[in-house]
């Protein structure tokens, strides 16, 4: 099956390189683009992607903004955020927006395929510096005050809890499984679960949920 994709980027010679670089693989191929988000919007509202390379900073429409859009529209398209800025407001308002990754534009060529590769799938793709520095400065922002509790929190298991922690600690279904002793496809299970009672989207959206409820960090 062939992955289709969607470049949102305000500069001509970087959508050209991605465009060379996405073509070159036998499963992904460029379905069309755009110098600003709501342009990208209308394109992928008449001929929705699989995924879209979404630039941060666009003129008429920002990348955020255009995800939130995409979001609310429930179009099948994943948003896999791309940037020059390694900041903790860009990063957590593309992903609170509906993203289902974020990597930074010096990634390398082979980072880059396999995150389409993965949202496309419906994984969650968050830079590790990125991750590293929403845990240490923007989960303290978010921690819910002494009391406050999303009442989803009582209806998951103490092992789900335990999942949803590593989770959110960036970890992979692997590493999950070797952390608290058990299979990874037992690991995967959880992760259903957690997505089906939490009403999460993707993976990031479970992400996102332990920040807000001072489950990430610990």
């Amino acid at each position: 099956m062939t992955i289709r994709v969607f470049l949102a980027d305000d500069q001509a010679l970087v959508r050209s390189g991605f465009r060379m670089l996405i073509d070159s693989e036998d499963d992904l191929v460029v379905v069309g683009e755009a110098p600003d988000g709501a342009e990208a919007l209308r394109a992928l509202r008449a001929d929705p992607a699989d995924v879209v390379l979404m630039d941060v900073r666009m003129p008429v429409m920002d990348g955020v903004e255009a995800t939130r859009r995409i979001t609310q529209a429930n179009l099948p398209t994943r948003v896999l955020v791309l940037t020059t800025f390694d900041l903790d407001e860009y990063a957590f308002a593309a992903l609170k927006a509906g993203a289902s990754g974020f990597l930074l534009k010096d990634a390398r060529p082979a980072e880059l395929l396999n995150a389409i590769r993965n949202v496309a799938a419906g994984d969650a793709v968050v830079a590790p510096s990125t991750t590293r520095r929403l845990l240490d400065h923007v989960v303290p922002t978010l921690s819910p005050s002494p009391g406050a509790h999303d009442p989803r929190l009582a209806l998951l298991t103490e092992r789900e809890r335990q999942v949803l922690e590593q989770v959110a600690s960036g970890a992979t279904n692997a590493e999950i499984a070797k952390t608290l002793y058990m299979a990874e496809g037992t690991v995967k299970t959880h992760i259903g679960r957690l997505l089906t009672k939490l009403h999460a989207r993707d993976r990031v959206g479970l992400v996102l949920f332990a920040f807000e409820n001072g489950l990430a960090g610990r």
